[in-house]
């Protein structure tokens, strides 16, 4: 009994050994190797970059979508004993606090690209409609505009709670649930995301879908530049919330100091050079040269508005307020 005990004991430390040596021959589990980036869904990274990075420091990097900037947070904070990955991008301002107050990242949130969300409507739509197009938010409550506008779920999208932070800070404590249920019965449609809403309910992108005004970015109209030289989009530049995106290493990561590496990354020339072209932002690194395009179509906003608003404290209210609004009859 005892020879046999001692001899699966041997046994065991023998398969320990094998498997420690197998690991230092393979790579395999070596974290220090590979790197899992939590993302939003609409966070892109070119092959070249994720070449360049692993060039620079042997390191292989997988993304992970985890649904909206809000959606990813909360999966974020549910798992953070466990964590997905390695580092999160695409946290912005209104969801930072989530973050923060639920512990989930390791040292401080760092800014990587910024961009104002703004209502844009389709101008093609209203010329061949002989349709006057919306100047300001306030009109999209008027009759002329119903069953025209599409938005993102603020308790889910980031765009979302920006637009409605930008609308408490519009209208006041006061006036923007009145604002909201005129909003509601002029016929908005609350998409999930801002990929939904632009990429398939806006007529003015690839999807062509049914409504002409769309809850998205100032930038967006540089990316609708059609073959005459003009831009099918235009951008209402009156009630824009300014949203900073920001990247994290996780509490609990497997590779920390490669989630760190990859932050610096994003800050270099090289990488905040390709924001604009692949997530419709601008970058943070002055002096960065933008796109032609952006100087004539992608118009920061002259007065942003909610930057004075303290989101974290006041979320959970707006939430309960904004869905009681849109659960009546």
């Amino acid at each position: 009994m005892h020879f046999k005990i001692k001899t699966i004991a041997a046994t065991v430390a023998a398969a320990a050994v094998l498997a420690i040596t197998l690991t230092g021959c393979t790579g395999f589990a070596d974290y220090s190797r590979e790197l899992t980036v939590v993302t939003h869904d609409s966070a892109v990274f070119s092959k070249e970059q994720l070449a360049e990075f692993k060039k620079e420091t042997g390191i292989t990097v997988k993304q992970v979508k985890a649904g909206d900037a809000g959606a990813m947070t909360n999966k974020l904070v549910l798992t953070k004993s466990q964590p997905i990955g390695d580092l999160v991008y695409g946290i912005d301002n209104t969801f930072a606090g989530v973050a923060t107050d639920n512990k989930i990242i390791d040292g401080d949130l760092r800014a990587i690209d910024f961009g104002d969300v703004c209502m844009n409507y389709d101008k093609f739509w209203f010329a061949k409609n002989e349709t006057p197009a919306p100047s300001s938010i306030k009109d999209l409550t008027k009759p002329d505009f119903r069953n025209l506008t599409v938005i993102e779920n603020p308790t889910t999208s980031s765009t979302g709670l920006s637009f409605l932070a930008a609308t408490v800070s519009g209208f006041g404590a006061n006036g923007w649930e009145q604002y909201w249920r005129a909003l509601k019965a002029n016929g908005v449609k609350v998409a999930a995301g801002w990929e939904d809403a632009y990429f398939t309910d806006f007529s003015g992108s690839s999807g062509k879908g049914a409504y002409p005004i769309v809850l998205s970015y100032s930038s967006s109209p540089a990316y609708e530049v059609r073959a005459d030289g003009q831009s099918q989009t235009a951008a209402i530049l009156d009630g824009c919330y300014r949203q900073t995106e920001y990247a994290g290493v996780l509490k609990n990561a497997k590779n920390k100091d490669g989630a760190a590496k990859f932050i610096d990354y994003m800050l270099t020339p090289s990488f905040q050079k390709t924001l604009p072209t692949s997530m419709y932002v601008y970058p943070v690194l002055a002096g960065v040269k933008l796109p032609a395009e952006w100087a004539k179509f992608a118009t920061v906003s002259d007065n942003p508005v909610g930057g004075e608003l303290n989101v974290n404290v006041s979320r959970k209210e707006w939430f309960e307020k904004w869905s009681a609004i849109f659960s009546e009859n």
